[in-house]
């Protein structure tokens, strides 16, 4: 299992940037697929995008060309760089983890709040 820190989220105006980062601890940290999920206050959570082992990545659409998700194998960290951020992009952001091969996250973090204002 690994466990989750998120940290970097905050205020921000439209139109700016902040980067989420999201430590992992565990000896296994190669061998998950690890995710950013968003949920706004009375919205369901929400896909942001994830990144596997060798790179590989996929993203929501609303997010595509705007957010940039990586990972540091070395530091067990994956980041979340958020660009040109809108108001409705305002949730709680939190990293999850899944094992390759299963299909569900099954480790997540506490979450960091990001708030946009307009």
């Amino acid at each position: 299992q690994v466990q989750l820190v998120e940290s970097g989220g905050g205020l921000v105006q439209a139109g700016g940037s902040l980067r989420l980062s999201c430590a992992a601890s565990g000896r296994t940290f190669s061998s998950y697929r690890l995710g950013w999920f968003r949920q706004a206050p009375g919205k369901d959570r929400e896909f942001v995008a994830s990144i596997n082992w060798s790179g590989n990545k996929v993203y929501a659409d609303s997010v595509k060309g705007r957010f940039t998700i990586s990972r540091d194998n070395v530091k067990n960290t994956v980041y979340l760089q958020m660009n040109s951020l809108k108001p409705e992009d305002t949730a709680v952001y939190s990293c999850a983890a899944r094992q390759v091969g299963v299909p569900e996250y099954s480790q997540w973090g506490q979450g960091t709040q990001v708030t946009v204002s307009s």
